[in-house]
């Protein structure tokens, strides 16, 4: 049986994949209370030879410590831990490190407060490799006290976000930001599918795609700022100009395996702006 350390800053993680690993050695350089659980017993053998201690379950895992990282695949594996757990988890600060949606998030929240523990979401936004630089980015949302008490830990790994008391918040931050990867990357993509299609260079093309999303990427700042406000200034060009540039590109990527990126869709709000009166706004306009 594994005692609870009385340290303030003593961390039991649970689950030693590539995250959970990562941030455990993370915090052994740092100097921090380390308990390590695995489903997989063999997967904490090189912690332990770091110097973690090793519980034998995932309920003694959370009892050694007053802040538990909760690093698995999914929300179901969430649950999972806090119905194992549900006995020794009161008083402790669980943090679910993982992706998954605002409704499974506010499900493991009234699981783990049900059973007497505060609990923070969080969402991992960084490759391994990069815990514990300032390159790496983790979102947390929860009770604010919560954050705060643990803040100088959680820092350890990188910048800590704090994104509010719904603990939904960072479920939705980390799915918009990876959706708007997938956005950008398969954009892109389809954009080298055209070019493929009329036998010019691919590689030729990839400096002038990355001088066009560059203007996407600068900017953002300032198309936050216009859907804030409600302010939407002509920018390059007004919803008149830009109608005619989607119709031609719906027409060009009539039949691409990737299709057109919902253009029609756009082509149609651009339309339903310019007959409201607003044609000489920017393209931001079209998500009032």
């Amino acid at each position: 049986m594994i005692e609870s350390t009385g340290s303030a800053t003593a961390v039991s993680i649970l689950g030693t994949g590539a995250i959970g690993g990562k941030i455990a050695q993370t915090m052994l350089a740092a100097g921090t209370t380390v308990t390590v659980w695995n489903r997989t017993p063999e997967r904490t053998d090189a912690l332990a030879a770091r110097g973690s201690a090793r519980a034998p379950s995932a309920a003694e895992a959370v009892a050694a410590s007053p802040l538990v990282l909760v690093c698995v695949t999914d929300y179901a594996a969430v649950d999972a831990v806090l119905e194992a757990t549900a006995d020794t988890i009161a008083g402790r600060t669980i943090v679910a490190l993982t992706t998954g949606s605002p409704a499974e998030a506010h499900q493991a929240a009234h699981k783990a407060e049900q059973a007497g523990a505060a609990y923070l979401d969080g969402g991992v936004q960084t490759e391994p490799e990069n815990i514990g630089s300032n390159a790496a980015t983790f979102l947390y949302s929860g009770p604010r006290s919560a954050f705060e008490e643990h803040r100088a830990t959680l820092e350890t790994l990188g910048s800590a976000q704090y994104l509010g008391a719904d603990p939904a918040a960072a479920a939705v931050q980390d799915l918009t930001l990876f959706g708007l990867w997938y956005d950008a990357q398969v954009a892109y993509l389809r954009a080298l599918e055209t070019i493929r299609s009329t036998g010019i260079d691919v590689e030729d093309f990839a400096p002038l795609a990355a001088t066009q999303l560059g203007h996407v990427v600068h900017a953002t700042a300032g198309t936050a700022h216009e859907v804030k406000t409600r302010s939407f200034p002509r920018g390059p060009a007004d919803l008149t100009e830009h109608g005619p540039v989607l119709e031609q590109l719906i027409e060009l990527r009539r039949g691409q395996h990737l299709g057109n990126g919902a253009l029609d869709h756009i082509h149609h709000l651009v339309q339903q702006r310019i007959e409201l009166g607003h044609g000489r706004e920017g393209l931001t306009t079209i998500i009032e």
